[in-house]
């Protein structure tokens, strides 16, 4: 083990006793958030409603994991029954899979504070926010239920319906002191069965079910679903039973000492993920001295005149290059020829047939050759390859 790893490994301990000390003489804090999860014991959770669910529909309540487009697609020959749905979001094809159920003879009591436009629209009704005050009262408009209320004095969602479809019952309202009361619960006749649509989803959590005589409220709202079978349609529930984290993730102790541990693994990995070699020397590669040797060369040639040899090299050069990367052949220097390097080279004719000139001057031992033609056969050669 180096050093460098003992000081990273020290400064993780220090750090996970500092966390763990906050954690210890951190004052335990409420969760008021508004989940509606059955596993939840906060006050906002469905915890007790979950535990009590069984005795309330006398035992004959189903709990769905899937969505109601799977469900029902895998169960088509399902008779009349009672649909649940709380607070949770459901897609297009769901909810269109429980207007037809509804529409054959099924009963569905929605207990969502905000349905989609669409879906309200095909029931009939329209909801938004009726109330901002801080409390209000949830009470039955059936005369053998007037003594049965709950008091909302936790965070109400306010919300109630502005519009009913004529025909349509209210079977609930918010009462509000200097204020008319609004519908919040109603049963609307859709087909064959009906749909009871409550808007405030509070009065089953943990934090109002656990206060005394509030039981009795929501057991008058679910008294109006016949006595049949109730599917009671879950959200990610199953989702939440595969996620192997769930349980540390739930626990604030657990989940700070995850996150630590990831974070000094993440740590770990980048200060050691350098490559540990020795230092490896620098080498000069090998010099060229092709160019140099080259340049040597055609010095030597100036220096002694001989600018008819370098013709007849450059032209043997020129020729080959012709030969290998035009595959053209070079045997006669003819108007054939000439075409044929125009076409593959694209290079005007009086360029070309320059160029073969200067060529066969090369070639050519008793030709008389000027330093000019040599400096003239070069540029000219180099235009056209």
């Amino acid at each position: 083990m180096n050093k460098t790893f003992k000081i990273y490994a020290v400064i993780f301990v220090v750090v996970m006793i500092i966390l763990a000390l906050f954690e210890v003489n951190k004052t335990e804090s409420t969760d008021w958030r508004k989940n509606f999860k059955t596993y939840q014991k906060s006050p906002f959770g469905l915890y007790v409603f979950n535990n009590e669910i069984k005795d309330l529909f006398k035992n004959k309540v189903k709990k769905i994991d899937q969505t109601p487009y799977d469900y029902y697609t895998q169960n088509k020959e399902k008779g009349s029954h009672n649909i649940l749905v709380i607070e949770h979001e459901v897609d297009t094809e769901s909810w269109n899979k429980i207007l037809e159920e509804v529409s054959k003879g099924s009963n569905a009591m929605l207990i969502i504070s905000e349905m989609p436009k669409e879906i309200s629209d095909s029931i009939g009704y329209y909801d938004s926010m009726i109330s901002f005050r801080d409390e209000n009262v949830l009470k039955l408009t059936d005369t053998k239920y007037q003594n049965d209320f709950i008091k909302l004095d936790k965070f109400p969602s306010g919300r109630g319906f502005t519009f009913i479809k004529p025909g349509s019952e209210v079977l609930g309202k918010t009462v509000e002191k200097n204020n008319d009361d609004q519908a919040n619960f109603i049963k609307v006749k859709f087909g064959e069965g009906y749909f009871y649509v409550h808007c405030e989803p509070l009065f089953i959590t943990n934090y109002y079910l656990l206060k005394p005589g509030n039981v009795k409220y929501a057991q008058d709202v679910f008294s109006y679903l016949d006595d049949k079978e109730t599917l009671w349609f879950l959200e990610s529930n199953s989702k939440s039973s595969q996620f192997l984290l769930r349980f540390i993730l739930s626990n604030p102790a657990l989940k700070y000492a995850w996150w630590v541990l990831l974070g000094g693994l993440a740590l770990f990995i980048f200060f050691n993920a350098k490559r540990k070699q020795r230092i490896v020397p620098i080498v000069e590669p090998l010099k060229n001295n092709s160019v140099d040797f080259v340049k040597s060369i055609g010095n030597l040639y100036l220096q002694e005149g001989d600018f008819h040899d370098m013709m007849s090299k450059k032209a043997q050069y020129f020729l080959n290059k012709v030969r290998m990367d035009l595959l053209i052949d070079t045997q006669k220097l003819d108007e054939e020829f000439a075409k044929k390097l125009h076409l593959k080279t694209g290079k005007p004719m009086e360029i070309i047939d320059e160029a073969i000139g200067l060529i066969k001057k090369g070639q050519d031992p008793y030709a008389h050759v000027m330093k000019e033609d040599l400096v003239r056969m070069n540029k000219i050669l180099d235009e056209i390859i």
